[in-house]
């Protein structure tokens, strides 16, 4: 019986050929882009799962208030480790502090690589439970160590063993390999961790470190931790949340304990998902992407679904005869179903093979426009058994309709020639279609706003000229102490018009200082500002706007204790005539000398921070360089690298470009948009798909009429227009749907960022025009050709 079925299902398939390939080809790229968005929510859902203690790992984490605002921060301070694994050893498994993963030169004779890595203490390999390759997860516990990824050991020694050979950090830090571990996966938090080295060095790298063990006001670290088994996360949440404030409070320090700080601890697993927080509370985070492309996966293969809904039923008077032939030799209707639903089974097993294919053929760009790096899970039976259930469950519900819709027919009415589909039979069929193309616009406008809300960000004025700005962070001292020998020599070279230090880059803010006092402060105020130690060359360097006062001078000694204030500080001070105010930080009085235009250098989503620019006492981190807009960026950097090697040969000259950094704090928002633009394209060519086939069967269906219409004298537009109306209106229908589902969903999502762009009235027109546009393209090629044949061989068999 099953033989028959098939056999039967695929003379169907071979004798419909347009529809069939409309069908397996629609429901193919359905199921495609179904298995990318699980294949990225399967990668969304396990991230940090590599690690084996995932259901133990938490972070101390803290909230701070700040004017009645409650920020939510991972950076603690130092002396909270020590606490917490001094104090709290029958909660705490492994408690290690670990330092931000930065840039660091990584020295093997005359190789010299910019890595990123991290200090960590000597448990975090066991925290991590790394998979040594060489060595053991005790590499740690030696000072003068240090612990490689593959990647970063294969760059240095190549295949070479790299067990007890020496580096230099920083040109600086003479230091052993004592083991390599295997890199860890793209989908976890410390994946870019290049290399671990003990926090004992670290220790001894600056003198200021040593004090840093028993502030509790500078929160510059994390603190990581793994539970004891029988530890709850509530309650130890509750046992250390004091920790900070009473030690605060016990040193008298009024200014750190009014920020009210409350410590918590956030398991791993919340860690990518939900690391949003507002006032406190956490709010979601990128969960928000998973369910949205879920959303998508699902209604792009249900377009292909009704694809194969509406061809079947469409066809259902061409087998009327077939199905009462069959009924009256004995078949009963569950039989018919199943062959129906053979039909629909065996155009999905067709589809799962050319889904397959085209997943494979997609992959490469997918990875790399969601930066993920995902595979076909081809050896995996839950793979298997996901896609071959996913293909049943599809080709049921498919197959449904045309099975149940199909198999109802009386054959007395259809022998007798006097079976009519009905009047409404086209209902459920144009029903149908106003539901893909509502599902096409509505994904259509959101993609729009997506793009852009992207747009409208990088179009906020960042308050300085980015372009030709090129910035190089430095891991040594030695520029800083040839400071001017080095503007010297690059402004010589007539390439760099200026070089300026800074110790935050133009596009990120690195430090944060409290406990100002200014006059007309109100006492119940409480100041979090921005500091950016700078060189008196960086408002030249980097082309901001003087709104009051003036620059720094080389020349004025007293500019040793000035500071320059941003828009925001200023208006966050309450200052009517900032220039000449004075500013207290303890015992220093800093004199305002000047105020700039706010500069967006941390989130361009987010209002700017107030900040307070001071100069250099000490070497920075980071080097502005502005090229001179008369000679090439090659030419330029060329050069300047020369002058750099000749004052610091044993540093590698590794630079950024300043618009590039900008352009990357976009790069969440424009992947989502990417992957939208992409699945949304599906969506509408299955649409598109769909519309051709109706549009092919309904010209064949009225092939008749058409010819008695053009005998009366009907010309080839007007048969056009009566052909391609019913299509418009249904998708005018969609578009009256859509538009307050869109409205309402994309205006949730807008209120996400403060600096957002507006919903404006264009976005639906457009989206409106362009869908009867692509409807019109669509059907078109099919109603001209009926339009434009001859009518005597449509009239011939009347």
């Amino acid at each position: 019986m099953i033989k028959n079925y098939i056999k039967i299902a695929w003379r169907n398939l071979i004798r419909n050929k347009f529809s069939s390939l409309i069908n397996i080809v629609g429901l193919a790229v359905g199921m495609a882009v179904a298995i990318l968005i699980g294949l990225w929510i399967w990668d969304e859902l396990s991230y940090n799962k590599y690690y084996k203690n995932y259901n133990r790992i938490v972070m101390v984490m803290q909230h701070q208030t700040l004017n009645g605002n409650v920020l939510t921060q991972t950076s603690v301070p130092m002396p909270l480790g020590y606490t917490l694994k001094k104090d709290y050893q029958s909660d705490f498994k492994y408690v290690v502090l670990i330092t931000p993963n930065n840039e660091h030169i990584l020295s093997y004779g005359d190789k010299k690589l910019t890595q990123l890595g991290s200090y960590m203490q000597p448990e975090a390999p066991e925290l991590f439970t790394l998979n040594m390759l060489r060595g053991n997860r005790q590499g740690l516990t030696d000072q003068s160590s240090i612990m490689l990824s593959d990647r970063t050991a294969k760059a240095i020694f190549g295949n070479a063993n790299p067990m007890g050979k020496v580096l230099k950090i920083d040109n600086k830090w003479v230091v052993k390999v004592t083991g390599v571990y295997e890199d860890m996966p793209k989908n976890t938090t410390f994946n870019d961790v290049a290399f671990i080295a003990p926090w004992d060095l670290y220790l001894t790298t600056a003198p200021w470190l040593k004090t840093a063990q028993t502030k509790w006001g500078n929160n510059s670290w994390a603190v990581l931790c793994v539970l004891n088994p029988n530890a709850d996360i509530d309650k130890v949440s509750t046992k250390i949340k004091d920790i900070k404030l009473k030690n605060l409070q016990s040193i008298n320090d009024k200014v750190g304990a009014s920020f009210k700080s409350a410590l918590f601890l956030y398991p791993i697993s919340r860690w990518h998902l939900f690391f949003e927080f507002k006032n406190g509370v956490n709010t979601g985070g990128a969960i928000q992407f998973v369910w949205m492309f879920a959303i998508v996966g699902v209604f792009v293969l249900l377009l292909a679904c009704i694809n194969f809904m509406n061809m079947s039923t469409a066809k259902s008077e061409k087998r009327a005869k077939e199905v009462g032939i069959r009924k009256t030799v004995g078949s009963l209707r569950g039989q018919l179903i199943w062959q129906f639903f053979s039909e629909s089974l065996l155009v999905t097993v067709f589809g799962l093979i050319l889904s397959l294919v085209l997943v494979q053929v997609t992959l490469p760009w997918f990875n790399q426009v969601a930066d993920k790096e995902t595979s076909i899970l081809w050896g995996s039976p839950v793979f298997w058994l996901l896609c071959i259930g996913f293909s049943l469950v599809t080709g049921l519900i498919a197959g449904s309709y045309p099975a149940l819709y199909l198999s109802s027919f009386n054959p007395v009415k259809v022998l007798k020639g006097t079976f009519k589909v009905g009047r409404f039979a086209a209902l459920p069929r144009k029903v149908l279609v106003v539901l893909q193309f509502t599902v096409s616009i509505a994904l259509i406008i959101g993609t729009i706003i997506v793009f852009r809300q992207v747009q409208y960000t990088k179009n906020r004025p960042v308050g300085y000229n980015r372009n030709g700005l090129v910035q190089i962070k430095m891991k040594t001292p030695v520029i800083h102490d040839h400071f001017m020998a080095v503007r010297n020599d690059l402004l010589q070279t007539g390439a760099i018009s200026e070089l300026a230090e800074s110790g935050s880059p133009l596009t990120n803010v690195w430090s944060n200082y409290s406990g100002f006092e200014w006059r007309g402060k109100d006492p119940n105020t409480q100041d979090d500002f921005a500091w950016i130690p700078i060189s008196p060359e960086f408002g030249k360097a980097s082309g901001w706007k003087i709104k009051e006062g003036r620059n720094f001078s080389r020349v004025m000694l007293t500019d040793s204790a000035a500071i320059i204030l941003n828009e925001s500080a200023v208006n966050f001070m309450g200052l009517k005539h900032p220039v000449g105010e004075i500013v207290t930080s303890g015992k220093d009085a800093l004199h305002v000398v000047g105020v700039i235009k706010d500069m967006v250098m941390a989130s361009p989503y987010e209002p700017v921070k107030p900040t307070i620019f001071a100069l250099v006492t000490q070497p920075e981190g980071v080097m502005n360089i502005r090229v001179n807009p008369n000679v090439s960026i090659h030419e330029a950097l060329e050069k300047a690298a020369a002058v750099f090697k000749k004052y610091d040969p044993d540093s590698p000259f590794d630079y950024s470009f300043t618009d590039n950094e900008y352009a990357k704090k976009f790069g969440d928002e424009e992947r989502i948009g990417t992957l939208s633009a992409f699945f949304t394209a599906l969506a509408i060519f299955i649409s598109c798909m769909g519309l051709f086939g109706m549009a092919s069967f309904m010209a064949e269906q009225r092939t008749k009429e058409i010819g008695v219409r053009k005998v009366l004298g009907a010309s080839v537009f007007n048969l056009w227009r009566l052909l391609s109306k019913d299509f418009v209106i249904l998708v005018i229908i969609s578009l009256l749907i859509a538009t307050p589902i869109a409205y309402y969903f994309m205006h949730g999502w807008l209120q996400n960022y403060k600096y957002r762009a507006e919903m404006s009235w264009w976005i639906f027109a457009v989206t409106g025009v362009g869908a009867i546009i692509i409807t019109l393209c669509t059907v078109s090629f099919q109603s001209i050709k009926a339009a434009l044949a001859n009518p005597v061989k449509s009239l011939r068999s009347e």
